[in-house]
């Protein structure tokens, strides 16, 4: 059923309408919220969270943006806030057993591959999993949103409430970020290799 008419079903009440928006967009809001919140629990209650929301409010939604937009926005701003509140210690994201990722972006890993570059492989992504949890705030939602979550320009820009311009420079700080924390590491590897 159309997206448009749903939205419009729930608004009037209709539970059934509510519940298939719901089962639509349950897994990307997780993923979202554990992707900025590192932890299981957290990115339950802020799934919980964000749908008891957007019961309370779907009123409110006018359909200026679409209403993924708008769902992603509340998801995000909840995350954001928790993380306010708790300065979490992250942990790599790959510690999580439970995270969702749809078949096309799982890595299946080839068993004939030299077992050392596999081991290079896994304290590459440990490396760069935490330059990424030492991202700022406001520069770690814009990286996760348009980089991880492959949004646009535009719907990062509308899911923060910033401008895009904002989008592209905090984006461009947030990848100088990375790229300055990283540049030793890779480095020392360069270096360690040629010795």
């Amino acid at each position: 059923m159309d997206e448009k008419i749903l939205v419009e079903r729930a608004k009037g009440g209709d539970k059934a309408a509510f519940a298939q928006l719901v089962n639509t967009y349950s897994d990307r809001i997780y993923n979202l919220a554990l992707r900025i919140l590192r932890k299981k629990e957290d990115a339950e209650d802020i799934l919980q969270e964000t749908f008891l929301t957007v019961l309370e409010k779907i009123n409110t939604f006018d359909g200026r943006s679409s209403f993924f937009t708008w769902i992603y926005r509340i998801a995000t701003n909840a995350s954001l806030m928790r993380l306010r509140k708790k300065k979490i210690v992250f942990q790599e994201l790959s510690d999580h057993s439970d995270f969702q990722e749809s078949v096309e972006s799982r890595v299946f890993i080839d068993w004939s591959q030299d077992p050392a570059a596999n081991v290079y492989t896994s304290e590459v992504k440990n490396k760069i999993d935490d330059a990424i949890n030492k991202l700022p705030d406001i520069y770690r939602s814009v990286f996760i949103l348009r980089d991880i979550e492959s949004l646009s320009i535009k719907e990062t820009s509308a899911i923060l409430n910033i401008t895009d311009e904002n989008v592209k420079i905090r984006l461009r700080r947030a990848r100088q970020f990375l790229r300055d924390h990283l540049s030793d590491y890779f480095d020392e590897r360069i270096v360690g290799n040629n010795a």
